[in-house]
């Protein structure tokens, strides 16, 4: 569509997604300078409609923003009371003790909250001040200049063939440009590839390391219920297949996060992780925790794993990648939501300070100063070992290396230095022939549920006559060299079940790309081993719409 004329709007700022990282950037922007022009852009269909909720969030990113967040009504309403880390066997558990751990660990101060919430409310406080928020407007597109720097973005794009043409019934959308553009995407956005791409940002990083996070909200018997509570588990039902772990959060009215990550660098590409998480809710422990409750919600997201050493650098003329859009989430902590709002803050002063001395489209090089040499980097830096610590030698390695690396960095140093991640997770899966195929029990309906049965309780939803927003290099690699060598993972590493190999008889092998399933979690984009499939942004305010709650 690049021969479209399109309607141009200009603006200070252009803002790519509402959550955290890029309402924090929205907010700080008019506390600088009230009179800058600056527009938030939301793929979904409201704010935090993509936000998949439920976090334990460390508050020293409000603080620092929004000092009086309490008095201003702020949805942070459930104190952290107790922390509670257990290993799990398949018929019980031992609680790991709480005074070895590191202080970083300690959950003291902190909230469970609904981070699709609290995006609804910063967006209030964003719009106050006078920020233009339009959601369900997708940016399909990055807008270059003549110096090769980024101006802007294409945005609104709506009612395009199933091919791709141009419809009776289309609107092309429109250019915003800015002085600056931020991506606060989140995870492995697309028009965050393709400048990490285009301007070889990655090029002095560790490859970066994904996990895929699933989460259910489950309404149980109040007696059951500790509002404030955290658990976390490791080892069932994973074992030596994949890293990973659980997360377990009693917020208000009976309800808790049910949550399960899978490190995507697993090697067994007969590894089912949606059917880990399901088999995860009959330990006797978490049974026990959700017999006579219900399930309302369910969603999955990729998380950024690889830490320190694997942010990319974070500016390029004109465009500044902020939050989970370069990986700021600290892994042992599973938190990022605070570095986000701090990451947000950097860029928009730096923005505003180059806006202020009349500068425009060059790179914030003080904004990555910040990250790296602030409060973010050393929040990372002090875990950067733990991710590959476990990747290199398990589990138990992770908990005595990584813990004893955690103290030292809290000390001020590290006799591991900053180890390396090695392989992306695409490269690390290996061939099916290496491996045993896992049989994994039929959900019962009760405590475990069919991928299509759950992905209902996302409540997403794709216009069908849309083009495909999950795009495949090579139309062959998928039955010819994934199917072949592979068993064909899409089937399994997808949690939404968009992907199948359908058999009939007297024909070839088809592959079936589902995408009105997508709930945007974009592993395939991370996972497939040939790399071929592309995740890019549907129309509209089209994919999931988590419940306000």
């Amino acid at each position: 569509m690049a021969e479209i004329e399109r309607e141009a709007m200009e603006y200070d700022v252009v803002i790519v997604g509402a959550g955290p990282a890029g309402l924090s950037a929205a907010i700080r922007l008019k506390q600088l300078d009230a009179d800058l022009n600056v527009v938030v852009l939301e793929k979904g269909s409201e704010v935090g409609a993509h936000i998949l909720s439920g976090a334990v969030l460390d508050p020293c990113g409000l603080d620092a923003l929004i000092p009086d967040w309490k008095e201003k009504g702020a949805p942070l309403n459930v104190p952290v009371k107790e922390d509670k880390f257990y290993m799990l066997g398949e018929a019980g558990q031992i609680r790991i003790p709480n005074f070895p751990m590191p202080p970083l660990m300690n959950n003291h101060g902190n909230y469970i909250v609904s981070m699709g919430n609290v995006c609804r409310w910063m967006a209030e406080q964003a719009e106050e001040l006078g920020v233009e928020i339009f959601p369900g407007m997708a940016c399909s597109e990055l807008v270059y200049g003549d110096n090769g720097e980024v101006k802007g973005v294409v945005a609104g794009v709506f009612g395009l063939e199933a091919d791709g043409s141009i419809g009776e019934g289309a609107e092309p959308g429109m250019e915003l440009h800015g002085k600056y553009l931020f991506l606060s995407e989140g995870v492995r956005g697309s028009l965050s590839k393709e400048v990490i791409a285009k301007y070889h940002l990655a090029k002095e990083s560790e490859p970066q390391k994904y996990g895929l996070g699933m989460k259910e909200i489950w309404e149980i018997d109040p007696d059951k219920h500790k509002e404030g509570s955290v658990t976390h588990t490791m080892g069932w039902p994973l074992g030596k297949n994949a890293g990973g772990g659980s997360f377990i959060y009693h917020l208000e009215n009976n309800q808790v996060y049910v949550g399960f990550v899978v490190h995507l660098n697993y090697k067994n590409p007969h590894l089912f992780p949606y059917m880990e998480f399901q088999r995860f809710k009959h330990h006797p422990m978490v049974a026990e925790l959700l017999k006579g409750g219900k399930r309302v919600a369910y969603g999955a997201r990729a998380i950024s794993e690889g830490g320190y050493q694997s942010m990319p650098k974070m500016v390029a003329p004109g465009v500044a990648l902020l939050g989970c859009s370069v990986g700021m989430v600290n892994v042992p902590r599973i938190k990022g939501n605070h570095n986000a709002m701090l990451s947000g803050k950097a860029a928009a002063e730096a923005a505003f300070d180059a806006i202020k001395a009349d500068r425009s489209g060059d790179e914030l090089t003080t904004y990555e100063s910040e990250v790296r040499d602030g409060d973010i980097g050393a929040d990372l830096k002090k875990v950067r070992n733990v991710k590959p610590l476990w990747s290199k030698y398990g589990l138990m390695a992770s908990l005595t290396l990584g813990g004893f690396d955690m103290w030292t960095n809290t000390l001020g140093f590290s006799l591991f230095g900053t180890q390396a991640h090695g392989k992306n997770d695409a490269d690390a899966t290996e061939e099916a022939s290496k491996h045993t195929a896992i049989d994994y029990p039929k959900p019962d309906g009760k405590l475990s549920f069919d991928r299509l049965t759950n992905v209902a309780f996302s409540f997403t939803n794709h216009e069908e006559s849309q083009p495909a927003h999950l795009r495949l290099t090579d139309a062959d690699v998928p039955v010819k060299s994934n199917l072949a060598k592979y068993a064909g993972p899409s089937a399994r590493y997808c949690p939404a079940g968009v992907y199948e190999f359908v058999e009939e008889e007297g024909k070839d092998t088809r592959f079936v790309i589902n995408f009105q399933n997508c709930v945007h979690c974009k592993t395939c984009d991370i996972k497939d081993p040939a790399q071929n499939i592309t995740w890019t942004t549907p129309q509209g305010g089209d994919g999931p719409n988590y419940p306000n709650m």
